[in-house]
């Protein structure tokens, strides 16, 4: 070993190059996009927050993920509650009982029509749901972590056992080969017409509670029930929903 020439040290690996996440910079320049004359607006401060200890960046991904996913369940939710309380339902039966969409539809507006679905049916919503949750995390890089705000993977590549013809996002490939201008574009209009959704189905609500409280709105039926109570007299056989309908009552 005397006679063997020393070994230079090894070079560490090239760093991979780091994700780069969104800052409070990036909200205004996006603010500006989506509202020149509003422009940058957080009365609450939400941007300078450190949810769950993450920094800055971390929380701004949460945030803007969460605006995202929101503005387009409002969206559905809007266009769900205008044909619900004209009467538009499927013509077939919910289940295998004999409830018809028909008979949800005449028990009176989109509450109403909530509150008298079977429990089972309820129950197998909020499954979706939950399925749907959980799928929407499994991502190749967190929105968190540096990852897009608003992705949701593809439902063909989760391990279903059995097949999904479409995804949830974009199920007809409309925007598959779109330009990144075309897209960049698009999710501007997609955060507009969300917030403006979100803002639409809360009057709806409020309308729906306290008669007359939003301007324009007078034609909503009244609701005598509980617009966030996820459960009904019809599902008192669930845990916990009496004293649920209890604490509504008080």
């Amino acid at each position: 070993m005397a006679f063997t020439a020393p070994v230079a040290p090894a070079r560490p690996a090239a760093a991979a190059s780091t994700v780069r996440m969104e800052t409070v910079a990036d909200l205004k320049v996006l603010a500006e996009k989506c509202n020149p004359l509003l422009k940058f607006y957080d009365p609450l401060n939400l941007s300078g927050a450190n949810f769950w200890g993450r920094g800055e960046e971390a929380t701004i991904g949460w945030l803007r993920h969460s605006e995202i996913k929101h503005g387009r369940i409002a969206m559905f939710a809007f266009v769900g509650f205008v044909a619900q309380a004209n009467g538009i339902h499927f013509p077939w039966a919910l289940n295998a009982e004999g409830v018809s969409f028909g008979d949800i539809s005449a028990a009176g507006g989109p509450y109403e029509q909530w509150d008298a679905l079977p429990t089972s049916a309820k129950l197998q919503i909020f499954g979706a749901i939950f399925v749907l949750e959980a799928l929407g995390e499994k991502l190749p890089t967190h929105y968190m972590k540096g990852g897009k705000p608003g992705y949701y993977p593809s439902l063909k590549t989760q391990g279903i056992p059995h097949p999904v013809p479409f995804d949830l996002f974009d199920p007809f490939q409309l925007s598959k080969n779109a330009s990144p201008e075309k897209k960049a574009k698009g999710l501007i209009a997609e955060i507009n017409n969300g917030r403006l959704a979100m803002i639409g189905i809360m009057g709806f609500c409020a309308a729906s509670k306290l008669p007359g409280s939003v301007p324009g709105l007078q034609f909503i039926k009244p609701y005598a029930g509980e617009p966030m109570g996820p459960f009904s007299e019809v599902d008192s056989a669930l845990p916990m929903v009496t004293g649920m309908l209890d604490l509504f009552k008080q």
